[in-house]
């Protein structure tokens, strides 16, 4: 048998090296190596066979390809991020901070599953059966059946899948399954890939699909190599605040759905629910409109959403802060920019902080828009109108560019009561739409014509 060899592994993108470096020589991430063992191998022994496995060359065409059998998890807000349910023989990895809610919202879900009629398994490695009995009591779930196994050793959960074939099986979590034929540490880069892995083929050989419950690091990264989000089918993450109720569970990668997704979920004394209106929590009551603010039509995968933009702007000193939560910070100093140069409307000495009200993260660029107007209300101390609504891009040259899925943007913003919209001219409808009937709809193509706008609606 060989003897035991160190490697350095990169837990960024997998790739080894026989010695420790500050730059990973395969990705080029910094400080990414970490020491392991390669493994020595009895001869005429593979451990690679549980994963091996062929069809053979066949044709596209001559693929059978079924529709997608999808499993709805009970819980609604968590099926529109999946895409409708969980798809047979799909593994999902799931990740997000210490004690946000993951191992509640699966055990809820394994138990609605259970009711409907579907064989559960529930793996834990981080907890004894008696500890996840206590939070399901606490969780109203008295009398579930949902089956549970305290079990760390790859080998002995996938006899257990083998065994019990169940539909559904969350895997709590992948961190702390370790295999016999590796000797590093649970939670090493080696061993998370291995158990990865079988866990994988083993879904994908079966019609078990399985859940997998990934720690993150310090950054919000999920902990391991970066191989472990490849293999899998599905990578939601969960975000939210400690110190609020609500919860976001966000598809970054989903094979049999739309990415970008979120389920919005407030945390309570009997776990988490659902929330079906989740605009209500991203906007703030105010008895009357207020400078610097303005509501935003964000769309969130397949959902639009109302977000309130706040803006404060103040007199700063010699080196004037430029803040953002929620939002991009290098696009707000962009943004400021484009309001000076075209809009005629200077900050270069004010201090600008920017929020997106309830926590929530708007990526897109159709915030600028309402960014800029924000700023504009607040600089000159004057409130947008009530009911006042908007989305748009603008552009370095003073464009406001349009978009995508206005007219569902639209709906959603007269749904909800608002009176006047502000969007790009190539967002206008085309025809009458009767939905569309309370809601009065201004189109400006550049930012100059959007501030005079408003300024006229004062």
């Amino acid at each position: 048998m060989a003897k035991d060899k160190t490697l350095y592994c990169c837990h960024a993108c997998g790739g080894t090296s026989p010695k420790w470096l500050g730059k990973c020589p395969h990705c080029g991430a910094w400080n990414t190596l970490v020491e392991t063992r390669a493994e020595p191998i009895a001869s005429g022994k593979n451990r690679f066979d549980a994963l091996a496995g062929s069809t053979g060359v066949v044709a596209l065409a001559d693929i059978e390809a079924s529709q997608l059998q999808r499993s709805p998890t009970g819980v609604d807000e968590l099926d529109r991020v999946l895409g409708g349910g969980i798809v047979a023989g799909g593994v999902v990895l799931i990740g997000g901070d210490p004690g946000i809610g993951k191992s509640t919202l699966l055990l809820q879900a394994l138990d609605a599953l259970q009711r409907a009629g579907l064989k559960t398994l529930y793996v834990s490695g981080e907890e004894s059966g008696a500890q996840v009995a206590l939070r399901a009591r606490r969780l109203g779930l008295d009398g579930s059946q949902v089956n549970v196994l305290a079990e760390i050793q790859l080998e002995k959960i996938l006899a257990t899948l083998s065994a019990m074939q169940p539909d559904i099986a969350v895997i709590d979590s992948i961190q702390t399954v370790y295999s016999e034929q590796l000797s590093s540490a649970p939670g090493s880069v080696a061993q998370v890939r291995e158990c990865a892995a079988h866990l994988t083929r083993a879904a994908k050989s079966g019609a078990t699909s399985v859940v997998l419950v990934g720690h993150v690091t310090k950054e919000g990264a999920l902990a391991g190599p970066r191989v472990l989000e490849h293999m899998v089918d599905t990578v939601l993450y969960f975000e939210g605040d400690t110190h609020s109720s609500f919860r976001l569970v966000r598809a970054i990668k989903n094979r049999f759905g739309a990415v970008n997704e979120i389920g919005v979920f407030a945390m309570t004394e009997r776990g988490l629910k659902g929330v079906s209106n989740p605009s209500a929590i991203f906007l703030s009551q105010h008895a009357a409109p207020v400078p610097g603010s303005c509501v935003l039509v964000t769309q969130e995968g397949t959902r639009p959403l109302l977000v309130e933009i706040q803006a404060l702007v103040d007199n700063g000193g010699p080196s004037p802060r430029r803040l953002s939560v929620g939002l991009e910070r290098d696009r707000l100093a962009m943004l400021l920019a484009v309001l000076h140069r075209h809009a005629g409307v200077a900050c270069m000495d004010q201090d600008v902080f920017v929020n997106a009200v309830g926590g929530v993260r708007v990526s897109e660029p159709a915030a600028d828009l309402a960014v800029l107007l924000a700023i504009g209300s607040s600089l000159r101390g004057r409130a947008l109108p009530k009911g006042f609504v908007t989305f748009g891009e603008v552009g370095l040259a003073g464009e406001v560019r349009p978009a995508p899925r206005g007219q569902e943007r639209l709906r959603e913003a007269a749904k909800l009561g608002f009176s006047v919209a502000l969007v790009p001219k190539a967002n206008a409808p085309k025809k009458p739409d009767p939905a569309l009937a309370g809601l009065q709809i201004h189109a400006v193509e550049r930012i100059e014509d959007a501030m005079a706008l408003v300024r006229s609606l004062d």
